[in-house]
């Protein structure tokens, strides 16, 4: 979707300025949120992708006066909410009001660590060929989806060469909304930066691009 979480190639919005030494949390609510929202998203209810898009679908004066790991939690809140762990007078109140459904599933204390190293694979097997090989010239779609993408908006309708066939992986577009996992190919597509933002882009500078099969066709 063309969401506020898409910023690539615009203008507007300052530079960015890496932190040096930045530690891994400015503040311990910070680690608090990133463990509660590793914890929740262990109960099997949702999958990386809707979970993408419920940050994706903040509103966008939300989403901008949030701060990174803000946006977790408020995404968090209405995935709780949608899946019925919490109510909305629940959060309002700050603590349960009733007994809340049984967790399918627990991630607990000692299984952290092998939890994390396992990670959540999203390679897939895939039924068809390979559409595309290194070297095929493509053209990305002209989309303006409703839901979760993962082709971001500067790099739509344009022209790439494809660099490497990655393999077979869950399709996220359909994922986000509980469609499916629908795997499909994905390829390293390099995109010149003229073609992306014209003149104004830096000379001789490149751009790679992961793309998922549908969102390409023959250039």
């Amino acid at each position: 979707m063309n969401g506020p979480q898409d910023l690539g190639g615009r203008h507007g919005f300052g530079p960015v300025e890496p932190e040096a030494d930045e530690p891994l949390f400015h503040a311990p609510w910070e680690a608090r949120a990133l463990a509660v929202t590793l914890a929740c998203g262990a109960l099997g209810a949702w999958t990386i992708d809707e979970s993408r898009h419920a940050r994706e679908t903040l509103p966008w004066v939300t989403y901008y006066r949030s701060s990174y790991y803000e946006i977790w939690v408020r995404a968090l809140e209405k995935l709780l909410e949608r899946h019925g762990f919490v109510g909305a007078d629940e959060r309002a109140a700050g603590h349960p009001l009733r007994p809340g459904p049984e967790a399918p599933r627990v991630l607990r204390a000692e299984t952290v660590a092998a939890a994390l190293k396992r990670g959540g694979p999203c390679d897939r097997e895939v039924g068809a060929p390979a559409r595309f090989a290194a070297g095929d010239r493509v053209r990305t779609r002209s989309m303006n989806p409703a839901g979760h993408t993962r082709l971001p908006a500067y790099a739509r309708d344009k022209t790439g060469v494809v660099e490497t066939v990655q393999g077979g992986f869950v399709f996220p577009d359909t994922n986000a909304d509980r469609r499916g996992e629908n795997p499909e190919w994905v390829y390293t597509v390099v995109f010149r930066g003229e073609d992306l933002w014209g003149a104004d882009a830096e000379p001789g500078s490149e751009v790679s691009v992961d793309a998922w099969e549908s969102y390409l066709e023959p250039a």
